[in-house]
């Protein structure tokens, strides 16, 4: 059964459909410069970026949200950020050929992610990817985001699809959650940012997937199921 069984794929932003990781840890070195620390390596701030720029300042600056000092050094790391926001950022290799694939097919594709719309609109813009995609919801589109199932939801009902007959891929144990929650296939992105400490293989994802193209192959493979 072919992959068009499905009628729609929405990915996770950061860490699944682009290589944010770069500019990310961009801002969080500048910032650290700036308050006089030694910058930390990529390897280090890779496994961060998934989980937004409270996670980020933590890692750099080891204080908990609570400290006075945490929010004022966030706001900065979230003006750095927003001025650098396609530095380096690209799709995934990959990724390109797939979204192509997918609306050759007919397969409507989206993006729903925690990231604030603030930054994920004009970033998908400068990529001139929102033009493209059949909805794009953000972490402040709702009252709610993920784990929540709604933002899934409210995805699927934008495009027209069935939850059931959609697929939702993210690299993070809340992606599958919502996905879950959301009666859709949860598909775990392993090229995305996993830490040594994630177990994804623990997380109730229906797939998982090494690089983009195998998206469509196991979409292929399970379209039996989806139809």
């Amino acid at each position: 059964m072919p992959a068009t069984s499905f009628h729609a794929v929405l990915f996770d932003l950061d860490g699944t459909l682009l290589d944010t990781a770069p500019d990310l840890a961009y801002a969080l070195n500048v910032l650290l410069q700036e308050q006089d620390r030694a910058p930390l390596s990529f390897e280090t701030i890779r496994p961060h970026v998934s989980h937004g720029a409270t996670a980020l300042v933590k890692l750099g600056f080891a204080l908990d949200p609570s400290n006075p000092h945490f929010e004022p050094l966030r706001q900065r790391f979230l003006a750095l950020y927003k001025a650098n926001l396609a530095r380096e950022t690209r799709l995934f290799e990959g990724m390109a050929a797939v979204l192509e694939d997918l609306e050759s097919r007919g397969i409507a594709w989206g993006v729903v992610t925690n990231k604030p719309a603030w930054l994920t609109e004009p970033l998908l813009d400068a990529l001139e990817l929102r033009r493209r995609a059949a909805c794009v919801i953000s972490g402040d589109s709702l009252a709610v985001k993920k784990p929540h199932p709604e933002p899934l939801l409210v995805a699927c009902k934008q495009i027209g699809a069935d939850p059931a007959r959609s697929v939702y891929v993210g690299d993070a144990e809340r992606d599958v959650a919502a996905a879950r929650a959301a009666g859709m296939r949860a598909l775990v992105a392993h090229f995305g940012y996993l830490g040594t400490e994630d177990r994804p293989h623990e997380w109730g994802a229906h797939g998982h997937i090494t690089r983009p193209d195998e998206l469509l192959s196991w979409m292929n493979s399970e379209g039996r199921d989806a139809s």
